[in-house]
């Protein structure tokens, strides 16, 4: 018997009555939160929705334009960048993060996404936080054109510290099974076009927050400029992670791609050779886009070398897309009545054994 009982038991009386408020769960902030979303997510609605948040299970139906849909499914995180939205109280973006990694994940299967899922848990939960990390969700599945159809929120006492939280997300996209996008048909001589990424994206950042902590630098410092508007250091780090859904499947729509790598953990070194045959390797020119001040800031901070650099971070380049040489230029122009601008960065070339499948100079 625990002393709350044997003390009651000793004064002669009942146990205090609980709720599940006492036990640290707030129901009402909950339904608070979920009353927050609501408006969010029907901005996000498109065809294939057939019902809103609110139910036990989301329900889609796959659009009927899709004669051999194939289903592509991913699911990601934002990683220790949220130790860094925690510290600068920023919490706005990083749910357009979470939707970002796994959308450009299953895009570049050749898929359009059309669905997705969060998971939102802290230990205990605040309305405000919760609901500017689905905000920025809801915006991120703007970006990439596909529904917020349903989600979870588990507070849980004793799991969190205070004011922190963890997110997962959960994005579900269709290809027609004839166009899924394997990297089989790449061969020598193929070109390899760079989409630029908007920072360091999601990844890296254990590394980041380790060169920060050593650098104690002021993050409030004015840093560089984005389209000529002043940023900070701390705006530079918490910049969302690209989205490359429309342009691309612009892109798709108007000629074959070959192949795509989403350049995430691993860097350029080991995302792109996860899309190519075994005879051939990509050899990629470091010195044929500007690289962000950001990754000059890091490795010099950190005494980071080159090839752990390529490894570690995108570097400047978010997306590779690899397509015939008698189709680059005509690729370029697409991407760019899309509004995403591209580089010509690497050529792809007959690889010898032993050789690595991806050589950054």
């Amino acid at each position: 018997m625990t002393q709350e009982f044997q003390s009651a038991a000793q004064a002669g009386s009942a146990p205090q009555s609980l709720s599940y408020r006492d036990a640290g769960v707030d129901i009402d902030a909950g339904d608070e939160l979920v009353e927050r979303i609501k408006p969010l997510a029907r901005k996000t609605l498109r065809e294939g929705v057939l019902g809103g948040i609110g139910g036990f299970g989301a329900l889609f139906e796959v659009p009927k334009r899709y004669r051999e849909p194939v289903l592509v499914s991913g699911t990601d995180g934002v990683g220790t960048k949220l130790r860094l939205a925690f510290e600068l109280n920023r919490h706005d973006t990083v749910g357009i993060d979470l939707v970002a990694m796994s959308v450009n994940d299953i895009l570049v299967q050749g898929a359009e996404p059309l669905f997705f899922l969060d998971y939102f848990a802290c230990g205990k939960l605040d309305v405000a936080t919760a609901a500017a990390v689905v905000g920025g969700i809801a915006r991120g599945c703007e970006d990439a054109g596909c529904a917020l159809i349903g989600g979870e929120t588990a507070e849980m006492p004793g799991m969190y510290p205070e004011g922190e939280y963890d997110l997962a997300g959960f994005a579900v996209g269709a290809v027609e099974k004839s166009a899924i996008i394997t990297g089989r048909d790449i061969v020598a001589g193929d070109l390899v076009l760079g989409l630029p990424s908007s920072g360091a994206h999601s990844n890296g950042y254990s590394l980041v927050r380790k060169i920060i902590a050593r650098s104690q630098p002021d993050l409030d410092a004015p840093f560089d400029e984005v389209d000529g508007q002043p940023r900070t250091l701390a705006d530079a780090v918490m910049a969302p992670t690209k989205i490359y859904v429309k342009p691309l499947l612009a892109l798709m729509a108007a000629m074959p791609v070959k192949g795509m790598a989403h350049i995430t953990g691993g860097g350029l070194t080991e995302n792109v050779p996860r899309v190519l045959p075994e005879a051939v390797k990509a050899v990629i020119d470091s010195s044929t886009w500007q690289r962000p001040k950001l990754f000059d800031w890091l490795q010099r901070e950190g005494q980071v070398a080159d090839a752990e650099m390529h490894r570690v971070f995108n570097c400047g380049i978010g997306m590779v897309v690899i397509v015939s040489p008698e189709q680059a230029a005509e690729a370029q122009a697409v991407l760019a009545a899309a509004g995403q601008p591209s580089q010509l960065i690497g050529r792809i070339e007959a690889r010898s054994e032993g050789e690595a499948a991806t050589i950054v100079v």
